[in-house]
């Protein structure tokens, strides 16, 4: 390499993930070379006095992930906490065990839960490596039960699929509540009415399916009088190239994506 970049030509965040002695040590180098503090971000648990320090000169510590920024930089300088017995429980999205297994060691169980969990109504599928023991497993799902429902798979290649459909699944409802609205308002609703048309209608429709033992089809067929207003508006939304159509490119989409991540 014949010459190195300026740090002071770095676009966007860099993110230090862990700094402790080593990390803080990079820290002080960072600043000392000219990099601006508030470009820094810190994530450290058990931040030191001289962490501390750094921070009140504008290296921001452990902010909210919303207010990280565009990333240009991630630097890892964890402390290898997993034995060869440690149960690791990841929910990193296309982390394969075998890849998470050679950066942390430990018996590692993968899981995808999703953003239902903030409320306990989350869904989470789990797969364990080989030598995750009947009483590893029992603790994680134990963890993971504690945030909604959990469902385990024996074969791994299946998580991308799962990421896609659950995943990723409720930004695929936060759109359709999303553009519901939208529609109510171009046919004329004031627009904080058609948004509450919208929330409330996803929100009781997605309770009765999960309360009632028929299927989604059927529920859907009950709502639908033949030659009526449902009836039109299905036809449109289940005609060539609709719903069905766009979500079967769209799941498929993110399991490529997640794959991708993978390698």
């Amino acid at each position: 390499m014949k010459s190195s970049a300026s740090l002071t030509n770095i676009q966007g965040t860099v993110v230090l993930a862990g700094a402790g002695k080593m990390g803080g040590a990079m820290l002080s180098g960072w600043l000392a070379q000219g990099l601006d503090a508030k470009r820094i971000v810190a994530i450290e648990p058990q931040p030191s006095d001289d962490v501390r320090a750094l921070a009140a000169k504008g290296v921001r510590l452990n902010p909210s992930p919303k207010d990280v920024g565009n990333v240009a930089a991630l630097v890892v300088a964890l402390k290898p906490f997993a034995g060869p017995a440690t149960l690791v429980v990841s929910i990193m999205a296309g982390m394969t065990i075998a890849s998470i297994a050679d950066v942390i060691g430990g018996n590692v169980v993968r899981a995808m839960p999703n953003t239902p969990a903030a409320i306990g109504r989350g869904i989470t599928v789990a797969v364990a490596a080989k030598n995750v023991g009947d009483a590893q497993r029992r603790i994680a799902d134990a963890l993971l039960r504690a945030t909604g429902t959990v469902e385990w798979v024996e074969d791994e290649a299946l998580m991308d699929a799962v990421t896609a459909v659950s995943g990723s699944g409720p930004a695929y409802v936060f759109l359709l509540a999303e553009e519901l609205a939208r529609a109510g308002v171009e046919a004329g609703l004031p627009e904080a009415l058609a948004t509450k048309l919208a929330r409330e209608t996803l929100a009781g429709s997605g309770e009765l399916l999960r309360r009632s033992d028929h299927s989604a089809a059927s529920l859907r067929q009950n709502v639908t009088s033949p030659g009526g207003t449902t009836a039109a508006a299905l036809e449109v939304l289940m005609g060539a190239g609709g719903l069905q159509s766009l979500m079967t490119r769209a799941v498929a989409a993110a399991t490529r994506r997640s794959k991708e991540l993978a390698k």
